[in-house]
């Protein structure tokens, strides 16, 4: 037998249960750019720190781990370095600090302040709803939908510039946002277009689920 999930549209349902809940959102990755402005001898911190990967002839930065905040680092010659992992912006800035600190203690020469960019948040979300994405690859702006090849539409928005993921469940997966205030402001902004758009679901009642060859 094969399960089939049937939905049945918002507008449908009575009235008082018409309302829908704001969705929520939980950051899961920022990654920033670091510039120090001067250039790093990765032979002499390999050696002298501990909690670090170094193998040139695979890769050609250093791997720097910390364990609080729980953050990985990429550390060039060229003084960039590429922080990921951390869980906010604040969280970012002070893992790249705290490495600077680190590697200062070790008596590794830095010159000058690190410069701190964050180039993408990474959130996840549920907008608390069915989704029905067959229709929305028919009508919601900037999207692809091709389920053969991935479950999700993917949505590009212009304002705040991030991608969307959505997933029929509700789900949502937010890439490219440059500040924390963008990544909620993405999601109702995504919720509100889709109630527009008639594009919500809603699933039966467990009772009322059924069950067909």
């Amino acid at each position: 037998m094969r399960y089939a999930c049937i939905f049945r549209k918002i507008k449908d349902l009575p009235a008082m249960e018409m309302e829908i809940e704001e969705p929520t959102t939980q950051i899961q990755n920022v990654v920033s750019s670091v510039v120090l402005g001067q250039r790093l001898d990765l032979d002499e911190i390999a050696a002298t720190m501990p909690n670090v990967e170094f193998d040139p002839e695979q890769f050609p930065g250093l791997v720097y781990r910390l364990k609080k905040p729980k953050t990985a680092t990429l550390i060039f010659n060229t003084g960039k370095m590429v922080c990921t992992g951390a869980k906010s912006a604040k969280e970012s800035k002070r893992a790249v600090h705290k490495i600077v600190k680190y590697l200062k203690e070790a008596g590794i020469e830095i010159t000058g302040k690190p410069v701190i960019t964050v180039q993408n948040i990474v959130a996840s979300g549920n907008l608390h709803v069915a989704l029905n994405l067959e229709k929305a690859s028919l009508t919601l702006e900037n999207s692809l939908y091709e389920p053969e090849q991935f479950p999700g539409l993917i949505h590009r928005m212009r304002e705040p510039k991030t991608v969307i993921l959505l997933f029929g469940s509700g789900k949502i997966v937010i890439t490219g946002a440059k500040t924390e205030e963008q990544v909620p402001a993405a999601a109702i902004k995504i919720s509100n277009r889709l109630q527009e758009l008639d594009l919500m679901m809603h699933p039966l009642d467990d009772d009322e689920d059924e069950y067909e060859d």
